[in-house]
This record gives C-alpha cells, sequence and structure tokens, in this order.
C-alpha cells in the first residue's frame, strides 16, 4: 500500500464509504493525528467508540461508527478543509461557526487539536482541519 499525502482527508473518506455502506467499524492505519481526531469525535458524540489495535509491527485504528435508533447516521458531513494544497490558518476570532453551532470543526492548535469551540475558549487559532456536521 503506497503512503497516503493526506492522512486525514484518508480518515474522513473511510468514515464517508463506511457511513454510506452502514458498516458498524471501518478501519485505517494509525497515526497520534489520526487518534486526536477520533478522540474529539468521540467526546463530541459523533462516533460511538474507537481502538489502536495492533496487528504485527503495524498500529491499526477501529472506528465505531455511530447510528441513531432509526440507523441513520449520526454525522450527516464530513467535510475537509485544510489540505496539502491549501492550508487553512485562522486566529481565535476568526473560527467559524459549523451549522450555526450545531456542528464542529476540528483544529490543530499549538496546544494540541481541539474543537473549535475549545479553541475559541482557549483563545488559540490554529489550521483547521475539517468540519463535522
Amino acid at each position: 500500500m503506497s503512503a497516503v499525502s493526506d492522512p486525514v482527508a484518508d480518515m474522513l473518506t473511510r468514515m464517508r464509504n463506511g457511513l454510506r455502506a452502514r458498516l458498524q467499524r471501518v478501519e485505517m492505519p494509525s497515526s497520534k493525528l489520526r487518534v486526536e481526531v477520533a478522540r474529539i469525535l468521540k467526546e463530541e458524540g459523533y462516533i460511538s467508540n474507537f481502538k489502536v489495535a495492533e496487528e504485527g509491527k503495524k498500529k491499526i485504528l477501529r472506528i465505531f461508527l455511530r447510528y441513531d435508533a432509526n440507523s441513520q447516521s449520526v454525522i450527516t458531513r464530513l467535510e475537509r478543509v485544510s489540505t496539502p494544497g491549501r492550508r487553512v490558518y485562522v486566529g481565535a476570532r476568526e473560527i467559524p461557526r459549523v451549522l450555526g453551532g450545531l456542528g464542529i470543526n476540528i483544529l490543530t492548535t499549538p496546544r494540541g487539536v481541539m474543537t473549535g469551540k475549545a479553541a475559541r475558549r482557549a483563545r488559540v487559532g490554529g489550521e483547521i482541519l475539517c468540519n463535522i456536521e
């Protein structure tokens, strides 16, 4: 398997495909950034759980997708904002609200990976990785 140039976009695409196929879980190679994004998704209630499993020397990140009682996905949209070709940085005051505050955005900041809300509260800006609705 070739190395992925944009691991976050790859993660979002795997999740999007898994949600469309109504899968219980999706798997991908693990990385610190992917684990942090998964942690935020779990804290915000967009996924039911995640695990990092070791298969030989490789670490695999398993994300357990979440559906409501009508088996509709909790996540309606996963959108990559900053890409390797076009980085999107914002100051603490310019962090946009997603769906009028109903969705979240995930940022990498000097203080680590956090939601837009947490970054606004901590008064730190950073790179917007993605928006989730």
